[in-house]
């Protein structure tokens, strides 16, 4: 009988020990399950953050136009604005950008041919992918000496301060001394600029009355403060070589399918007549 009652007891000890060994076994297993599962979404959520360099100019365009992309797609999306030859030398230095949406073709360009950018997928990715052209204004306050712009104003005696972008970092700011060089203005205004960084800083010198009128882009003149409190005359096209902006996907970026999906929203009908309303010209 005690025989008997020793074996039920070891029997039960086993027992209770697979048991145990089971239930230690099955919490491993839910404990890796769910390991494994947040690590995925944790990669999803990675790779679905597009971390875009974007051209100064495009500070008053691109954020409706992303947060569009974000609820059409669930892809999250971050833009830092500067002059393209800054966000150009960023990407030079390995920043860790996607995509980048410079202001002319010469900066994505020159990516590509170093190496660290492309455009895959377009009918030639040896050059950039164009997505919109740019207009040059002129720009001045409502309250000021020109409350209406014209090519008259550049030449008036009266003009002591005017404001452009950087021409050796922006390409408004270049297209800003071709259209002077045109006119043939150019050695009477250049000891008159204020130069910014960028084309938004350009449109912030003469908004502030730091200048007495700007050289600055048509999406930045068409904002609803810069409307609200000044005008702008088109410089004519002739004046300036076309300011074609162009479009690199970085190389080395973990998010190449959702920057591809990015260039193919921007191209879309309905965001190029988007573009198109904020001053620049659409492609598609």
């Amino acid at each position: 009988m005690f025989l008997s009652i020793k074996r039920i007891d070891s029997s039960l000890t086993i027992m209770q020990k697979r048991t145990n060994l089971k239930i230690w076994l099955s919490a491993i297993f839910i404990a890796c399950t769910v390991g494994l599962l947040l690590s995925a979404q944790t990669a999803l959520s990675q790779q679905a953050s597009l971390r875009i360099a974007a051209a100064a100019d495009l500070q008053p365009v691109l954020p409706p136009i992303l947060s569009q992309f974000r609820q059409s797609t669930g892809i999250s999306v971050e833009a830092t604005y500067q002059a393209s030859a800054a966000l150009t030398t960023q990407i030079l230095n390995a920043a860790p950008f996607d995509l980048f949406l410079s202001a002319d073709l010469g900066y994505p360009k020159r990516l590509i041919d170093a190496g660290v950018a492309d455009t895959a997928g377009s009918p030639d990715s040896s050059s950039p992918l164009t997505y919109a052209r740019g207009t040059l204004v002129l720009w001045t306050r409502k309250d000021s000496h020109w409350p209406t712009p014209s090519l008259s104003t550049l030449s008036d005696p009266s003009l002591k301060r005017l404001a452009i972008a950087n021409p050796d970092r922006a390409p408004y700011g270049r297209a800003a001394i071709a259209a002077l060089t045109s006119l043939k203005l150019i050695d009477d205004l250049k000891p008159k600029f204020v130069t910014a960084e960028n084309i938004a800083q350009a449109a912030q010198f003469a908004e502030t009355g730091n200048a007495d009128a700007g050289l600055i882009s048509l999406t930045s003149a068409r904002t609803e403060h810069l409307t609200s409190v000044g005008n702008y005359f088109v410089i004519p096209r002739e004046l300036y070589p076309p300011i074609e902006q162009g479009a690199v996907i970085i190389t080395k970026s973990p998010n190449r399918q959702n920057a591809h999906k990015f260039l193919d929203f921007l191209l879309s009908r309905e965001i190029q007549q988007e573009l198109a309303k904020s001053g620049l010209t659409a492609v598609n």
